[in-house]
């Protein structure tokens, strides 16, 4: 009797931690990894070093008669009901064809942007666009072509954010897609350039 109160206990703590992940699960670490990924072939940046492997858990080695019987029972059940891709390591795919069109887009425009970043005249937004910061750092005869591209740069990064979503099956994670973004196009602009934070423009250092 003790043995079916531990399993039933053990079944539903587990299948209630399922429901949790699937309902909540965003895999932020693997969509910031796409978008350095991204963002280094746009600002034609060196891909960052690989990370080290991790060790090996030491615990995966243990005999399968090491789990209580409850324990391998509810396991069982859960690996039937969480869809294999909450189990493993996920992926977020920026190799799609629109996505690489958009990519090459906008390392082509970035050639032109980047010495507006250089000079303080744009910055990135907190919400993953660009905006004008100081337009008398820019000549009069420059001015509408600087507009120009700006609204062009912030159209494809739009588009960016939604087709990242669809491209991995998530279209609801658009929200979430271009928060992780927006992070990393901080993280990884140089030194020099500024960013907004709050209704302030901040300098990188």
């Amino acid at each position: 009797m003790r043995r079916l109160m531990w399993t039933k206990l053990a079944l539903a703590t587990l299948l209630g931690a399922a429901c949790v992940t699937i309902n909540v699960y965003f895999p932020a670490a693997a969509a910031e990894k796409a978008a350095d990924q991204f963002i280094d072939g746009v600002w034609q940046k060196s891909a960052p070093p690989a990370a080290e492997p991790k060790p090996a858990d030491k615990t995966s080695s243990l005999a399968p008669h090491a789990e209580p019987l409850a324990i391998m029972f509810a396991r069982s059940v859960l690996e039937s009901v969480v869809p294999a891709a909450q189990a493993a390591d996920v992926n977020i795919d920026v190799n799609s064809p629109a996505i690489r069109a958009i990519q090459a887009t906008m390392a082509e425009r970035h050639s032109q942007l980047s010495k507006y970043y250089d000079s303080g005249a744009i910055g990135l937004t907190a919400d993953g666009m660009v905006d004008v910061r100081d337009q008398n750092a820019v000549p009069l005869p420059e001015r509408v072509l600087l507009r120009k591209l700006v609204g062009e740069d912030n159209h494809d990064r739009a588009l960016l954010y939604q087709e990242v979503a669809k491209a991995n099956g998530h279209p609801e994670w658009e929200a979430d897609i271009r928060s992780s973004f927006a992070r990393r196009w901080i993280a990884r602009a140089q030194t020099g350039w500024y960013y907004k934070q709050g209704d302030s423009w901040v300098q990188k250092q």
